[in-house]
């Protein structure tokens, strides 16, 4: 599928129902949904795409991208698939991604689910920012990332842990800092706000502060997480997850 920067990935399958579209984290891929596409797609089409310099997509952008870049992402899957109406599910940065493409796209999108979306990066101090933003350039960026990563990888398993770490590894730096990066500058209020549509957020432990979505968007629906998982929850409790996704889809029409 050709993207705004390069090729991009898309893994689609299934046939009926109103599809649904998944969009991983940052350093994610779309290996992040096989459990949850393989367990749509019984009954209703359902794909995920990788963003740009992500899992098998390519990155020819020479600046950071931008959470509204990435959700040009979005919009060449499916307008290149012809998709009217689908529901958008993302994680981490794939939740500010959803929620940029719903904000500027609301007509289109049935449903907007987001697991454990990013927080809210213009809480973060100017200065912090940059020397964030300094490290991410680095030839330290790796090991950073690795141990901030570290306690929301926590309670997962040796094969999460691996999985998550292996994609992080393989993905090129250059995308690592956009997608950080551009959460950063990304309104997330406006955003949601923008959307008049079903919406929920599914919230773990790692995402209980003052600038996460829950808490900086009153009409926005929350469920906490119930068994004990890391960031990567879909990873951890596929099976729960699903449960989740089945009584959202319930609502979406």
């Amino acid at each position: 599928m050709k993207g705004t920067a390069g090729e991009l990935y898309v893994d689609d399958g299934g046939v009926g129902g109103l599809p649904v579209v998944f969009v991983h984290s940052s350093a994610g891929s779309t290996r992040h949904w096989r459990a949850q596409l393989e367990h749509l797609r019984t009954s209703r089409r359902a794909l995920a795409l990788d963003l740009r310099g992500h899992g098998r997509s390519e990155l020819t952008q020479a600046t950071d991208a931008t959470v509204e870049d990435f959700a040009s992402d979005v919009a060449a899957v499916v307008d290149g698939l012809k998709l009217a109406r689908f529901v958008l599910v993302g994680h981490s940065l794939g939740g500010a991604v959803c929620a940029a493409y719903a904000a500027a796209n609301p007509s289109r999108v049935a449903g907007l689910l987001l697991l454990d979306p990013a927080s809210d990066g213009r809480q973060i101090p100017a200065e912090q920012a940059q020397g964030l933003m300094a490290v991410l350039a680095s030839d330290a960026w790796l090991a950073v990332v690795e141990e901030y990563w570290a306690p929301m990888l926590a309670p997962s398993s040796e094969d999460v842990r691996a999985q998550v770490l292996g994609g992080l590894r393989a993905t090129p730096q250059r995308a690592v800092r956009s997608g950080l990066g551009a959460l950063l500058t990304f309104d997330p209020v406006a955003a949601l706000r923008a959307y008049p549509g079903p919406k929920l957020s599914v919230v773990t432990a790692h995402n209980q502060g003052p600038d996460a979505y829950q808490y900086l968007v009153s009409e926005l629906p929350s469920l906490n997480v119930e068994p004990v998982t890391g960031h990567w929850l879909q990873l951890d409790a596929p099976v729960w997850v699903n449960g989740v996704l089945d009584r959202f889809l319930a609502t979406t029409s």
